[in-house]
């Protein structure tokens, strides 16, 4: 797996205050572009970063698609994840071997407690997209969003799902973070861009003047446009769809 490029001020900005996701996914959008992935998809991380993300298909004219995670907690520590369930056309199933190990969590344990949680992502699924299909991934540039990164946990075991399916490189692109986090997830991608990493790092929506809770019309409306965003450009370029 190549390491992600992580040089220069491109890819690492110093501190500063987002107005708001829009404009925070305004500005990633800019340095996302620059890249001139081929073949890109974009996977935001709901709620949160779907308007992040928004603005980036948009910049790229790129489909626009959600990645779902759901915990699998301990069972008598449901806080403490065993596991995480990570939907798509193959949902996937990242296991913390570590924590499975110590509190003897038991594989059948794990598989059982992953049915609920995929039957509650698919009915999120449902409200978000109703029948529209997953995007492909593999071959495809991937380019994962969320408005911030504070542990790194969550999307961490996106980033080993989605390696599962083969995507032709991936991009995890967020507003801000700690540096520490940043750090620990360079291995899982091929790029990482952050446009912020404050140290002290004291919580993500303090790097927001507006940092309200994304409902989910919020979520749909997105998605909607996103849509219409695509549909448009391949009616204009009905000869020249994207191909890996």
């Amino acid at each position: 797996m190549v390491h992600p490029a992580f040089s220069g001020e491109r890819e690492l900005k110093a501190h500063r205050i987002f107005e708001n996701r829009t404009s925070a996914g305004l500005d990633l959008a800019k340095e996302v572009a620059a890249k001139s992935l081929p073949y890109p998809v974009v996977l935001a991380l709901p709620r949160g970063g779907v308007p992040v993300a928004a603005e980036i298909a948009k910049e790229l004219k790129a489909p626009l698609d959600l990645v779902m995670v759901r915990k699998i907690g301990v069972p008598w520590q449901p806080e403490l994840a065993a596991a995480a369930v990570i939907d798509g056309k193959d949902p996937q199933i990242v296991v913390n071997e570590e924590v499975c190990g110590l509190a003897n969590v038991s594989r059948a344990y794990i598989e059982e407690a992953a049915k609920k949680q995929l039957e509650e992502i698919a009915r999120r699924r449902r409200l978000y997209f109703e029948d529209h299909p997953h995007c492909e991934i593999e071959g495809r540039s991937v380019i994962v969003v969320d408005d911030g990164i504070a542990t790194g946990t969550t999307v961490r075991a996106v980033l080993k799902a989605l390696r599962r399916k083969k995507p032709k490189s991936i991009l995890l692109a967020v507003p801000v973070a700690p540096i520490e986090a940043v750090e620990a997830l360079r291995g899982y991608v091929d790029t990482i861009i952050c446009l912020s990493t404050p140290a002290p790092f004291c919580g993500i929506g303090l790097h927001y003047a507006d940092f309200h809770q994304v409902p989910d019309d919020e979520v749909i409306r997105c998605l909607e446009q996103a849509r219409e965003v695509m549909e448009t450009e391949k009616s204009e370029k009905p000869g020249d769809a994207q191909q890996p």
